[in-house]
This record gives structure tokens, C-alpha cells and sequence, in this order.
């Protein structure tokens, strides 16, 4: 009957365990739903009915009959040691391994058996008048201990599944918990699951990887929008996206994408696992522990899949948007994790928000934003590129002032418009400004290589025309949408327009009466500060304040006008300068 009374008494220590939890669950709930002190509030774990010698019955009779016919005829000793030696002989018996069946479906009625066994045997120590003495069942337990440790290493190390690993786990520290009752000593045993946690942990990661990955790659980078209560209740509230009195009007268009709740879901069912794992440990010791593991989850899978998304160069601008916006949400998110994880440890809430040690991921998950952010600046400059492409067909030495902007720019300010209305939506204030302000640089600074490279041999004052048309439309975008969008509440000291400062103090220069004054040191620091003297050289040195025409040329060659030679100044004094 040995198996029947080790299920009988493992199962009463998990129905105790689960009466423990559901006690800590009540505990965790009033917590979170009342602002009264904790000691107002006394807990208890009801313990009636876990006394497991009160529902186990098991007849000795025959043995305690055997023994005392064998005193009675003067050999009570060798009844004791064949007693002793068949007992040992049956341990090892019920101690084999079966080869039929895997140890996941094997090891219940294995532990099961040896339970039954030493609860036997402490009632036979206690009971049958010396058959067994303290030191023999002290000497058999620690027999069973040693091979039970044994198959436990050997079968965790073969183990690639983290839950396999954890049913084990449950049962050997349910197992723990029924022997040490009957004071057998369980230190082997708690240190052999403690020795196998990091493996545990390293399989949920591996597990949580591919979820993860699976996730990112099948997201749509969309909006997540919301039509009932029940879907916004499970995507926002559950993690407190959104503070819990909001009630908003459906359809409610979220800022992240489906991926995100997905995400976290996966990352509490981490946490859980995670602290499923050291039952057989005080919880409030493990807290330290399981925050390490969630830094790792964090950084290690959810970090790295990010940036993989990132790299990759798969997305759409929009969807490079959406993904900056999840990481962004993501990272805010790591206090709730936290949160989480002390609340299933038994830490009060209170106490845990008043922590100064956070997790090391939020500012892992902050410089991913960042590296998110210059993807959208690359991409963004990349599409802008496309179009700057375009000033190749600009006409430099045209005869006549034009009225209208180049084509080029026509198509840039098109592309702006769409990027600004498209990642308002998305992204946080400070991400918009990162990304315009680098398009609006990365387009001054491609104006000026153009004028810079062998492509243009060069130019005359009815070209600088059409760039200063062309600014103005830019500039008159930028400052429209730094206001509009909000960004001058920020207190930024740089605007939109001011990222064009450099392309617009050359031409500034270029239609200047007096372009000498750039070497006036007081007046260049006012009006000229961003230019550099080698690139305002060469672009000097390529202007001419007539197109050179059959009839301009001619009409105009021996008429030099007051900006003309103050240019051919300029131009000199460059040269010896450089």
C-alpha cells in the first residue's frame, strides 16, 4: 500500500499548497483594492484537515503480531534484522527506474512509492516496539536521498522543456514537504532544485524567444484598434496602459500595435513561471532573484528581438513608426512588470514602488527607442534622398529669375507633409522632433553637396534665386509645423527652420550686396556663423552673377557692379586665407 499512502499524503500537501495560495491570492487582491495599512488586515492559512496521520489508515497489526510471536521464542533479533535487511531490499525494488515509460509520466508513482515507504516506516519507529531504531531509518532515508538526488540531476539534465522541468520540479518539493513532517531531512532535495533553476530559467528564455520572435515578425505595425469593453479590458487595462478609471469611447484607437499586449502577456506568464519555480523557497527572498531573471528576459530576448525588427530593414516608414511607438510603450512598462513580480512574491505594493532598484532593461529599452528613432531618421532621409536627386536637372545657369520652386522641392514638401501627419500619430512629441528636424538637416546639408561636388562646374544669381524660393517654402513648412504640432510647448532651442541655417545663410551670402562683409569677423558671427570658409571658397569660386549667354555674355562682360566686385574681394581674400 506504500504508493496508495505516498498519493494519498502528497495529494493533501497539495491541496494544503493550494490553500496557501489562494490565501496569498485573497491577500494580494485586498491589497490592491484598498488603501487601508497592512496591519489591519490579519491573514491566516486554514489548516484544517492537513494533518495527513487523520486520513491515513494503514493496519500494522501483522507486523506488530510477527515481532512479538518472534520475541515470545527468543529470536526478536533476527526478526528485527531480516525485518530490516527486506525493507531495504524493497526500497531498492520500488527505486528502479521504468524503462517503458518516460520519467515525466513515471516520476509521480516513483516519488509517490518512496513517500509511502518512509511514512510506513516512521509509523513502524514509533509504534512496533523496537523493531526499527531511529538510527536504521535515519540510515535507509539518507540511502534514498543519495539515489533520488541522482535520478533527479540526471533526468533535469536531459530535460529541453521548461514546463517538463517544472512538473518534476512541483512534485519532488511536494514530496519534500510530506516527508519532512515525519522529520526526514530535504536539504539534498532543495539544494538539487535550486542547482537546476538556471537551466529552468535559460529553457523559459529560449521558449519566450520564439514566442517573442513569432510575435514581431506576424505583427502588422498597425494601430491597435478596440471595439468593445471586454477587448480593451484585456489589452489596456490588464496592464495598465491606460490608468484604470479611464473609460474611453470605442472604437479606441490605441498607441501601440496587437504585438504589445501579446508581448506582455508573454512576459507575465515569464514572471509566473519564474516564481512558480521557487515554491520550496520563503517569497520574499526570491524577489532579487526573480528580477535578475526578468532583467535577462527583457534584455536578453525582448531587447534583441527588437533590435533584430530594427535592423532588419523590412518595414515601411509607417510600420518603422508603429514599431518606435511599441518600444516606447514597452519600456514604460517595465515599472508594471516589477510591480508584478513583487506582488506574486508577496511583497506589498507599497513597499515595492518605494524600491529604488529598478529594472536595468528600462534603460536598455530607452537606448533601443533611440536606435529605433535614427532608423526612422535613416529611412526618412533615404526616401528624401530620392527626391534630391532631382537638383540634377536644376538648370544653374539660367538666364532668367524664376517665379515658381524647383521641381525638387515640390516633391520633398509632399513626402514632409505625409511623414508629419503620419508619425503625430504615432510617435511621442520628442521622437517627431528627432525625426523632422533630421530630415529638414539632411536636406540643407544635400543642397550644399550638391553645390559643393564636381557636378556642378557652376552657377549664377538667378540659380541662388530659385534655392532661396525653394527655402522659403521649406522654411515657412518647418516653422508651421513646429508650432502646429506642438513641439515649441517642448522649450526646444532649435526649431525646424533652424536646422536649415547653413543653406540658408550661403544663399544669404550668395545674394548679399556685400558678400566681402563674410570676412568681417563681427558681421560673420552674426549673420554667417554656421558657414565654413573652405566650403563658401569653393562655392564662390563657381559664381557668376550672369548666365553666360550668346547676348549676356557679351553685353555684360566689361559691367562689373558693386556686388560683383565685392564678390571678386571675397574670393580673393578666401584664397589667402586658405
Amino acid at each position: 500500500m506504500a504508493k496508495q499512502i505516498g498519493q494519498v499524503s502528497i495529494s493533501q500537501a497539495s491541496m494544503a499548497r493550494q490553500k496557501d495560495e489562494e490565501m496569498r491570492a485573497r491577500k494580494r487582491e485586498a491589497e490592491a483594492h484598498s488603501d487601508a495599512r497592512s496591519d489591519e488586515h490579519v491573514y491566516t492559512l486554514d489548516v484544517e484537515n492537513t494533518d495527513e496521520e487523520s486520513t491515513l489508515n494503514f493496519d500494522l497489526t501483522p507486523v506488530y503480531r510477527a515481532h512479538h510471536m518472534h520475541i515470545c521464542l527468543g529470536i526478536g533479533e533476527k526478526f528485527r534484522d531480516y525485518y530490516y535487511k527486506n525493507r531495504l531490499m524493497q526500497l531498492n525494488l520500488d527505486m528502479q527506474i521504468s524503462t517503458s515509460q518516460p520519467f515525466l509520466e513515471s516520476h509521480q508513482p516513483l516519488l509517490a512509492q518512496v513517500a509511502g515507504f518512509f511514512i510506513v516506516e516512521q509509523r513502524v519507529l514509533r509504534s512496533a516496539d523496537g523493531l526499527l531504531s531511529e538510527s536504521q531509518v535515519e540510515s535507509t532515508w539518507e540511502t534514498a536521498i543519495a539515489k533520488i538526488t541522482s535520478i533527479l540531476e540526471d533526468q533535469f539534465a536531459r530535460m529541453s522543456i521548461a514546463s517538463h522541468l517544472l512538473l518534476v520540479k512541483d512534485y519532488v518539493t511536494l514530496l519534500g514537504t510530506t516527508v519532512s513532517k515525519y522529520g526526514y531531512q530535504i536539504a539534498q532535495l532543495i539544494q538539487v532544485i535550486a542547482k537546476y533553476k538556471d537551466k529552468y530559467h535559460q529553457l523559459l528564455l529560449i521558449e519566450s524567444r520564439k514566442q517573442i520572435d513569432d510575435i514581431l515578425a506576424n505583427d502588422s505595425y498597425e494601430q491597435m484598434i478596440i471595439k468593445k469593453e471586454y477587448e480593451y479590458n484585456m489589452n489596456v487595462t490588464a496592464f495598465h496602459f491606460e490608468p484604470d478609471d479611464v473609460v474611453p469611447e470605442f472604437p479606441y484607437v490605441a498607441p501601440f500595435s496587437s504585438g504589445v499586449p501579446d508581448i506582455c502577456r508573454i512576459v507575465r506568464s515569464f514572471i509566473g513561471d519564474s516564481v512558480s519555480y521557487f515554491s520550496y523557497s520563503a517569497r520574499t527572498n526570491i524577489y532579487e532573484i526573480v528580477k535578475g531573471y526578468l532583467d535577462r528576459l527583457l534584455i536578453e530576448v525582448l531587447n534583441d528581438s527588437l533590435l533584430n525588427m530594427v535592423y532588419a530593414r523590412s518595414l515601411a516608414m509607417s510600420q518603422m513608426m508603429q514599431l518606435a511607438g511599441n518600444i516606447s510603450v514597452l519600456e514604460q512598462s517595465c515599472d508594471t512588470f516589477l510591480l508584478y513580480s513583487a506582488q506574486l512574491c508577496g511583497i506589498p505594493k507599497r513597499i515595492a514602488q518605494r524600491s529604488h532598484s529598478g529594472l536595468t532593461a528600462k534603460a536598455v529599452l530607452k537606448a533601443s527607442q533611440n536606435a529605433a528613432y535614427n532608423s526612422l531618421i535613416n529611412l526618412a532621409n533615404f526616401k528624401i534622398d530620392e527626391f534630391m536627386v532631382l537638383l540634377d536637372d536644376v538648370n544653374w545657369i539660367v538666364e532668367e529669375a524664376p517665379d515658381n520652386p524647383n521641381e525638387y522641392m515640390n516633391e520633398v514638401l509632399i513626402y514632409l507633409e505625409t511623414l508629419v501627419s503620419t508619425a503625430q500619430e504615432i510617435l511621442p512629441l520628442e521622437a517627431l522632433y528627432k525625426m523632422v528636424s533630421g530630415a529638414m538637416s539632411h536636406i540643407s546639408d544635400s543642397i550644399m553637396t550638391t553645390l559643393l561636388n564636381e557636378g556642378v562646374k557652376r552657377f549664377t544669381v538667378n540659380a541662388v534665386m530659385g534655392l532661396d524660393i525653394d527655402l522659403k517654402l521649406l522654411e515657412a513648412f518647418a516653422e508651421e509645423k513646429f508650432y502646429r504640432t506642438g513641439l515649441a510647448d517642448l522649450g526646444k532651442e532649435t526649431t525646424f527652420a533652424d536646422c536649415l541655417v547653413e543653406i540658408r545663410q550661403l544663399v544669404n551670402l550668395l545674394l548679399s550686396s556685400q558678400p566681402e562683409n563674410f570676412m568681417n569677423p563681427v558681421i560673420r558671427g552674426r549673420n554667417y556663423g554656421s558657414l565654413d570658409y573652405k566650403k563658401v571658397a569653393i562655392v564662390c569660386d563657381k559664381y557668376k552673377d550672369f548666365a553666360d549667354g550668346l547676348f549676356g555674355s557679351l553685353s555684360n562682360r566689361n559691367k562689373q557692379d558693386a556686388r560683383k566686385r565685392s564678390m571678386d574681394v571675397l574670393k580673393r581674400r578666401l584664397k589667402d586665407f586658405s
